[in-house]
């Protein structure tokens, strides 16, 4: 049979369990930033238009995201305007090409890109893209990337976070700052973090590895 001072202590335990718990649950969500310089997802036809037939990117670097990779790649981004050289690609391959550029990139080129998803990309203005082995003009594919959140299945769900929803995250230090209409992108073996494009991040002072706290999640934007 159990002591009252069994109880007791079991009592006592439960007790700094709970609080424990709470104190875990009431913890503001912090995220690590990633932040992205211009690059170029290629697909399959375009690799081979630019780099040769049946060439392959040559991974340079592992990126936070399971199974992405910057390459050693690179491609001449060419606009009614002018050229941006040297632009990252980014592997594994895809199945349509899409350039990311910033604001800024974008009155260097003379190209008026939309804030979109990655993968939004109707009615996205085209580009000619330079390789070694040739060039190709896409119709479509540029654009500025929407900031948004990757984050596991399990980590949203913990966090009351859903695929699709919007949130705002607010950045510490001289520049600090909140980030509004952040987008949740839920995938199965996504890493948590939040993806800042490099205009994003020089304003509020960030640099990739730095944290910032998620204040709010709002309804999802349809």
């Amino acid at each position: 049979m159990k002591t009252d001072t069994q109880r007791q202590a079991r009592s006592i335990t439960q007790q700094i369990l709970q609080e424990l718990a709470a104190g875990r649950k009431n913890q503001p969500l912090t995220i690590a930033v990633g932040v992205s310089n211009r690059h170029v997802h290629l697909s399959r036809k375009e690799m081979d238009m630019l780099f040769g037939y049946g060439s392959s990117l040559t991974r340079m670097k592992a990126l936070k995201q399971p199974g992405q990779f910057a390459a050693q790649e690179t491609v001449t981004l060419r606009g009614p305007k002018g050229e941006l050289q040297r632009v990252r690609v980014l592997g594994p391959l895809r199945n349509v090409t899409q350039v990311e550029i910033s604001v800024a990139d974008g009155f260097v080129l003379g190209i008026g890109a939309p804030v979109r998803m990655s993968g939004e990309l109707q009615g996205s203005p085209g580009i000619t893209l330079v390789g070694p082995h040739g060039e190709v003009a896409i119709p479509e594919g540029v654009i500025v990337a929407w900031r948004h959140l990757h984050i596991s299945p399990e980590e949203a769900a913990r966090h009351g976070l859903t695929d699709g929803a919007e949130i705002a995250v607010e950045t510490q230090g001289p520049r600090a700052g909140v980030l509004r209409h952040v987008k949740v992108r839920v995938s199965a073996e996504a890493l948590a973090e939040i993806h800042l494009d490099q205009e994003e991040a020089n304003a509020l002072g960030l640099r990739n590895g730095d944290r910032v706290q998620i204040k709010s999640n709002g309804p999802k934007v349809a």
